[in-house]
């Protein structure tokens, strides 16, 4: 892929008001359209500000003139660079350690009743926060068990931060002491302030690239669990259903589904059955057939 070079005609000096471009109502059903093709996100009429907001800063760091000539850059070639920035752009990562903390009890539950190695696929990693926070259940559940994490984002850039793991003291303010010595080095000189997962731990965790939309995400083992919590809430329901029912074969029997706490995926689909509040397991096979 090679990176955008905009042409000497688009090239202007950014102006330093609020409203440096113009966003007109075809600029931005093109976009809507596009990211639902890429990422399969559904941009609602109110996320016009958002929209504006985030990609306005690609159009002033590539000194473009205004919207049109960025998305004819992007509809004339589905390799270049410039669509992983603008993926980048739309997505929303909203995270914290232990979010919706009453599914990870649910997890070491589960962890310790199937009795053998376990394995997790966080579906949004984000910056890092879930995929940790599954791996320190897990640690906590088995003990010297082995257990792995799968971390995948679409987003290229929150996942450069989550490999690196490395977090604020506000960001771990909710853990406890106990779990801050055991999981967490400590910052000094010029890093005081900061933690940083220890080894031990960010050694359970694989974070790779996957876009949900993909017709191959590559992966060919099954879990015992799924994580793919406030992912829904941004698709569709025909490309809810098809992601769930692709689910499906990646579960092993017995396996658990975790959602988000304003996702309800008994109405899009028949392949899964609600265990517990926003918990999911595989529905028996003759039940699996039909429209929800």
């Amino acid at each position: 892929m090679t990176p955008l070079r905009p042409s000497a005609p688009n090239i202007i000096a950014p102006r330093d008001d609020a409203r440096d471009f113009l966003l007109t109502e075809r600029d931005f059903d093109r976009i809507r359209a596009l990211i639902h093709r890429r990422a399969g996100i559904s941009l609602g009429s109110h996320k016009r500000e958002m929209v504006y907001s985030r990609l306005a800063r690609r159009l002033r760091a590539l000194r473009l003139n205004d919207f049109a000539t960025y998305l004819a850059v992007l509809e004339a070639d589905e390799s270049c660079d410039e669509w992983e920035y603008f993926t980048n752009a739309l997505t929303t990562n909203l995270t914290s350690f232990f979010r919706e903390a009453h599914h990870f009890p649910l997890l070491a539950e589960h962890a310790k009743k199937i009795g053998r190695p376990y394995s997790v696929w966080c579906a949004a990693a984000s910056t890092g926060e879930e995929p940790y926070s599954i791996a320190i259940t897990l640690a906590e559940a088995l003990g010297d068990r082995a257990s792995t994490v799968l971390a995948t984002d679409i987003d290229t850039q929150v996942l450069a931060k989550a490999r690196a793991g490395v977090y604020t003291a506000e960001q771990v303010s909710r853990l406890s002491q106990d779990r801050l010595k055991r999981f967490f080095l400590k910052g000094t000189g010029q890093r005081a302030g900061l933690v940083k997962v220890k080894p031990e731990l960010a050694s359970t965790i694989s974070f790779e690239p996957l876009n949900l939309l993909a017709p191959d995400w590559g992966i060919r083992e099954r879990f015992d669990a799924i994580f793919c919590r406030n992912v829904m809430i941004y698709f569709d329901k025909p490309t809810q259903g098809r992601i769930l029912e692709r689910f499906v074969p990646l579960l092993k029997p017995h396996g658990l589904l975790f959602a988000g706490h304003s996702e309800n995926f008994s109405y899009v689909t028949r392949a899964f059955q609600l265990r517990g509040q926003t918990v999911y397991e595989l529905s028996p096979p003759g039940a699996r057939t039909g429209a929800p």
